[in-house]
């Protein structure tokens, strides 16, 4: 898959699901489980162990989801997750090598950045889209809103503090997609391994950011 196709269908899903999780079982477990409610996207973080792993299983074993990698902290790590099959990378800071390495592979980067200057600074180094990590803490929607002011052309991925009753606030503030982590991968529901209430949740959240789309 190429890269505008990867981009293309990250924001037509407009949840990208982070995956963090204690065993590669468990990522598998909720990665399927975010499937089976509708969201065709999973970014498997870095500090799942066996990463690698997990994210070559899902590129082989499940091709219909985009799986890409998060908690990707430099270039080396990088390329050890497109090896495996990543389709996009994820970084939770901005780290201009990780920027420049991507650009070389033409594949799909959400640089993650907080301040005004570093989004200004990865989206002039070749960011895709610009993950607002941790957004929750500095205001969630309403600083979302507030970077749109300056920034209307950079596509915004707040992650933090997106839930089901806050997706559609993100939405409206101008977020192009949301990183959703805990608040989709319940802790209480992968422990007793209930697939069916993640897939609820998952099918509410695209419901409600489909909706705010719609109001936009």
């Amino acid at each position: 898959m190429n890269k505008d196709t990867a981009l293309k269908r990250a924001l037509a899903t407009g949840i990208i699901p982070v995956i963090r999780a204690a065993t590669p079982e468990d990522a598998l477990f909720a990665a399927e489980a975010v499937l089976a409610g509708g969201i065709n996207v999973a970014e498997i973080t870095m500090t799942v162990p066996g990463a690698t792993t997990v994210i070559s299983r899902l590129a082989k074993e499940m091709p219909e989801i985009l799986v890409g990698a998060g908690t990707v902290l430099n270039a080396d790590a990088a390329q050890r997750c497109l090896d495996a099959g990543a389709q996009f990378l994820v970084s939770p800071g901005l780290n201009l090598k990780t920027l420049e390495y991507a650009q070389k592979q033409n594949v799909l980067m959400i640089a993650g950045a907080l301040t005004p200057t570093e989004v200004l600074s990865a989206w002039e180094n070749g960011a895709d889209l610009v993950k607002i990590f941790p957004c929750s803490q500095v205001g969630g929607a309403s600083y979302i809103r507030a970077l749109k002011g300056p920034f209307p052309e950079i596509p915004l991925v707040p992650t933090g503090g997106v839930n089901l009753d806050t997706c559609s606030d993100f939405i409206a503030a101008g977020a192009s997609a949301l990183g959703v982590g805990g608040e989709l991968i319940l802790k209480e529901a992968m422990r007793h391994r209930n697939a069916a209430t993640i897939s609820e949740l998952a099918r509410q959240m695209l419901e409600a950011v489909q909706t705010a789309r719609a109001k936009n």
